[in-house]
C-alpha cells in the first residue's frame, strides 16, 4: 500500500474531517482514506428498471407473491351524535 502525504492543509479542514470521523467512528486517517477512494471511484448508480419490467418479472411463473391475510371488510360508519 502507498503512503501520502498532504501538506498545507488548511486547519478548519482537518478539524471538520476529524468531526466526522469521530461521528463515523473512524480514526482521521481512515475517514481521508474513504473520503479519497470515494473520490476517485465513485460509486456507479444502479440501473432503476422500468414499472413495466417491474411487472413484467412480477408475472414470470414461479415467483410467489405475500399472502395478504383474509379479513371482513369494515365500512364507515356515519353517526349523527
Amino acid at each position: 500500500m502507498a503512503s501520502l502525504t498532504i501538506r498545507k492543509l488548511p486547519d478548519d479542514v482537518k478539524h471538520e474531517l476529524r468531526q466526522v470521523a469521530a461521528r463515523n467512528g473512524r480514526s482521521l486517517e481512515e475517514e481521508a482514506r474513504r473520503a479519497l477512494i470515494a473520490l476517485v471511484r465513485p460509486e456507479q448508480p444502479t440501473k432503476r428498471k422500468s414499472i413495466g419490467q417491474m411487472i413484467f418479472e412480477l408475472s414470470r411463473p414461479g415467483f410467489d407473491t405475500p399472502e395478504v391475510p383474509d379479513s371482513p371488510a369494515s365500512f364507515a360508519t356515519f353517526d349523527d351524535e
